[in-house]
């Protein structure tokens, strides 16, 4: 049947052969007869795509692990280099990365996704491919590996997650390429959305990037799942208005806040609208009442989704009030002494911060806020 071109009658024979290999438990004879009927000479494109699909359904029905990774291998390996078993080769190496993630082995699990790029497969479904993706940046940050990370994120557009799925067209064009339906463990395009975002925080997580991170929150915050029920958008809107405010002054970060200050729902919580309002009005701030008043609300955030703010921010946020505290100043006056400078940054003139006296944190505040302008006096020697 192979010799004379017969598709169909060399498909079920080759599909029987391990059939009965599977019914009789002989897993090396399964593994050597795939192997022998993949490469007889002009065996047949489909012959051999039917007998990857066969097999892999048997991957969940081996009986112990050794056996299992030893079919998904042979199968990758029979697989690898054919364009038109490309889409089951990436779901084995999905399989086997996910069983050496198991076994603790991330450095390896990530290779091992890496050698896949889904992103030029035509047949395959959107989601899927996403989700693989996904799959990557995952294990990249796991081993912290962040510069590849941010390379495999950006083969993601986001603007992918605003497409309406029932707008798409269903019906191909005449001489287009058929694309295959998602497994049904692949999630949806809006829950693929909230964990691009998740990732991505993580990402900007390992260098602060307070104004990145807010922006991945609000797109979580727009997710109308998540709108929907308050237990989901109030401890989002709440990391919102946290990086909003440990955020360095910047066109977009005063956008956010603005937008922010005009949603109702932040009236739900309404120490965190009281924050923002301090932020955004020309007055001075006390930094010693202000951190009495919010410090369990900051401390609570690593209970929450999330987690904690990071070990850097309650500094960071010191720093921002003593930011906008300077650009106050600068508002209301052309001499000021340091003495009276420091009572109201809630500071003493020789204290330290970081090894740097008052008179050196107001020349680099004023480097962050360029637009105040003040003279500074010290009439103490």
């Amino acid at each position: 049947m192979r010799t004379a071109g017969d598709v169909a009658g060399t498909k079920k024979a080759a599909t029987d052969i391990l059939e009965l290999c599977f019914k009789a438990g002989a897993w090396k004879t399964l593994n050597d007869q795939i192997v022998v009927l993949s490469k007889r000479r002009g065996q047949l494109k489909q012959a051999v795509t039917a007998m990857v699909q066969q097999a892999m359904q048997y991957i969940d029905q081996t009986p112990d692990l050794e056996t299992r990774i030893e079919l998904i291998k042979t199968l990758n390996n029979i697989s690898a280099g054919k364009i038109y078993v490309e889409i089951e080769r990436a779901r084995l190496i999905k399989r086997l990365a996910k069983i050496k993630e198991e076994q603790g082995l991330i450095a390896e699990a990530a290779d091992l996704m890496q050698e896949i790029a889904v992103e030029t497969f035509g047949a395959m479904a959107k989601t899927e491919k996403i989700a693989f993706i996904l799959e990557q940046v995952r294990l990249c940050l796991d081993r912290q590996d962040y510069v590849r990370a941010q390379i495999l994120s950006r083969k993601i557009s986001p603007r992918v997650f605003d497409i309406d799925p029932s707008k798409e067209k269903k019906k191909p064009k005449e001489g287009d390429n058929m694309v295959e339906e998602a497994p049904a463990d692949i999630p949806s395009l809006l829950e693929l959305k909230r964990i691009y975002y998740e990732l991505m925080i993580r990402y900007y997580f390992h260098n602060n990037d307070y104004l990145e991170i807010c922006r991945c929150y609000k797109a979580i915050y727009d997710i109308p799942s998540v709108r929907e029920n308050p237990a989901q958008w109030i401890p989002v809107l709440r990391k919102i208005c946290w990086y909003l405010v440990l955020a360095p002054y910047d066109p977009m970060q005063s956008s956010l806040l603005n937008s922010t200050l005009e949603d109702k729902n932040l009236s739900e919580i309404p120490y965190f609208k009281l924050l923002l309002k301090q932020v955004v009005t020309m007055e001075v701030i006390q930094w010693t009442s202000l951190w009495n008043t919010y410090k369990a609300e900051f401390e609570s955030e690593k209970s929450m989704l999330g987690g904690s703010l990071g070990d850097k921010a309650a500094e960071d946020l010191r720093q921002r009030i003593i930011e906008h505290n300077i650009l106050v100043v600068s508002k209301y006056y052309s001499r000021i002494t340091l003495k009276r400078l420091a009572e109201l940054l809630c500071l003493s003139v020789q204290s330290h911060k970081k090894g740097m006296k008052l008179t050196a944190l107001v020349q680099l505040s004023f480097f962050l806020t360029p637009f105040a302008v003040c003279t500074f006096v010290e009439l103490d020697p």
